[in-house]
């Protein structure tokens, strides 16, 4: 089956008159999912395939990066960037609004959408992760994998990440899957979001809490 980069609706299939889902769509619907089912591997190939020529593109290219940029992700609004040392999942699930700067070395693990809005800076070594795993590993463990090696041993899932408009993710942190930033959120650096909040606020620590509201959202 082959992947269209940019859009993982188009290999979103039915399997039978009973409608189950495929494997794809339990990854975007936030169930548990095999994550070495062959869509999974093809699309992280075109990844991988992808993230060797963009990370060997010299930096003064900016016209061809921005193109790279649009031929893997998502969407890509105008004025946006994203610096060497890039790592994505499958990258078509990332989706950038306008006046997007990805700096050097981050890391976003698109297993589930990760949508960023406009105007949003995002520093050097931040992480953003939409898969996970079951904590407990009596829930950890896939029954199947005995009878099915080729599957992976452990469940796997995968939740949507939003960052809003007018943010800025500060150096090293990390966002965890499942979690919605809104406008005008600041996270300091090294912070670790593993919930949700609301705009106007300035975020840090491990886990993230609010350490100030701003001004316009009192």
């Amino acid at each position: 089956m082959a992947i269209v980069a940019g859009n993982p609706a188009r290999v979103i299939r039915k399997i039978d008159k009973y409608n189950v889902m495929n494997e794809l769509e339990k990854c975007m619907a936030g169930e548990a999912y095999d994550c070495h089912d062959s869509v999974f591997l093809e699309m992280k190939a075109v990844a991988t395939r992808w993230m060797l020529r963009y990370n060997t593109l010299p930096y003064d290219q900016r016209a061809q990066r921005y193109a790279m940029l649009q031929e893997l992700f998502g969407h890509v609004g105008s004025n946006c960037s994203v610096g060497d040392g890039f790592i994505c999942g499958f990258g078509c699930n990332i989706y950038l609004g306008n006046n997007v700067s990805v700096n050097y070395r981050c890391t976003l693990i698109d297993c589930n959408t990760i949508r960023i809005g406009s105007n949003v800076l995002i520093a050097p070594g931040v992480q953003i992760n939409t898969a996970s795993h079951p904590a407990d590993w009596e829930d950890r463990r896939n029954p199947d994998f005995d009878s099915n090696p080729a599957s992976y041993f452990c469940k796997t899932y995968a939740r949507p990440v939003v960052i809003g408009d007018n943010c800025w993710i500060g150096a090293g942190a990390i966002i965890l899957g499942g979690v919605t930033l809104g406008d005008n959120v600041t996270v300091a650096a090294g912070a670790v979001v593993t919930k949700s909040f609301t705009g106007d606020c300035l975020i840090g620590g491990v886990p993230a809490r609010v350490l100030r509201r701003f001004r316009s959202g009192k």
